[in-house]
């Protein structure tokens, strides 16, 4: 396993981590996680080298308090495992208003007041189990908060208190620039986003900056919702609630033939769809880690094995920028977030 700095946090990251919005409780859209291969290949993850695991606290939180949350199982296995100076724990909190993605002309104050920040962190400790969180993030975020001090005083107290080391955005799918202006204020160390090789907008504004300011970047969806996995086929039946929304019948049909030149380029550079995905984005040195969703020991394997320092060659890199395919999935969904800002940037 290889690692990789997390921006100026000190922190050295796996290059592969792990995503778990799918690891426990019940994931919105998935099918019902199997717990215990999920701890197999949580405890597999952690045993290759794997040590930047990525939750939140919304992940598998159903009403049903009964049923373990991402948070509560991550936390009850680091410690039983007696582990927790070896890995990097990383969470998120939810907006208050609970609204995915956060809506342009929405003040700060509905969806992060002040008290309830403080308030999220002291539930996600508790969760945890943990005295501390190493890269605590915003779970949605718009440009446009940067204008209130709020947030600022609120997390720069917070951080004082010993409650969070670091402080991050998990930022607007498909908004890879909506945040420049909140890394402008020095406050946040780490960008969680979307980056693949169908959505690789983030190279033109973003890389740059995070480069001559020193930010860590998370790479989310590296497989682009299964899409980039080379497993689909146009006649594809899901038994999940979120696939079948992510791929409908006219979607396959246009992924499937993008995704069949991708396999004309695996030769000697990669053997699998996965492996050339994963490899294309730490082909970037901005990227610091990339957290592919997994609850899979065969899949933990796998894509640990493509963090061994080998990178793609340059002429190949070139190539698959050619292959760009931006969709802004949400606005095809409901054309009136359209209306609410909801827009590429």
């Amino acid at each position: 396993m290889q690692y990789r700095n997390l921006g100026k946090t000190g922190l050295k990251v796996s290059e592969i981590g792990m995503g778990t919005w799918q690891l426990s409780g019940k994931p919105w859209g998935w099918d019902d996680p199997d717990e215990q291969e999920s701890l197999r290949a949580l405890n597999r993850f952690v045993e290759l080298g794997g040590n930047f695991i990525d939750t939140a606290y919304v992940y598998g939180r159903v009403e049903d308090e009964t049923v373990q949350t991402s948070e509560e199982m991550i936390g009850k296995f680091v410690k039983e495992k007696g582990i927790r100076d070896e890995v990097i724990i990383a969470t998120k909190i939810p907006g208050k208003n609970r609204k995915w993605p956060a809506w342009k002309n929405v003040s700060i104050s509905e969806v992060f007041p002040n008290d309830y920040i403080e308030e999220m962190v002291d539930a996600s400790l508790k969760a945890l189990d943990m005295d501390t969180i190493d890269l605590m993030q915003f779970h949605v975020w718009q440009d446009d908060f940067v204008k209130e001090d709020g947030w600022k005083e609120t997390i720069q107290k917070i951080t004082k208190k010993g409650k969070v080391k670091h402080w991050g955005l998990s930022i607007n799918d498909y908004q890879p620039s909506n945040c420049l202006k909140t890394l402008d204020t020095g406050l946040i160390d780490s960008v969680q986003l979307i980056f693949n090789i169908f959505h690789q907008k983030p190279i033109e504004r973003l890389f740059p900056y995070v480069k001559k300011h020193n930010i860590g970047v998370i790479a989310r969806v590296p497989l682009d919702e299964g899409g980039l996995t080379g497993k689909l086929a146009e006649d594809t039946k899901f038994t999940d609630e979120m696939h079948p929304t992510y791929f409908s019948p006219e979607r396959l049909k246009e992924l499937v033939p993008r995704v069949d030149k991708l396999k004309e380029l695996l030769k000697g550079e990669a053997k699998t769809m996965v492996e050339l995905a994963l490899r294309f984005i730490l082909f970037f040195d901005e990227v610091s880690t990339v957290i592919p969703g997994t609850r899979k020991v065969k899949n933990v394997e796998a894509n640990t094995a493509v963090a061994d320092g080998r990178k793609l060659s340059a002429s190949l890199v070139e190539e698959l920028k050619k292959h760009v395919w931006e969709r802004n999935f949400y606005v095809d969904l409901a054309p009136s977030m359209k209306d609410q800002g909801y827009v590429e940037i």
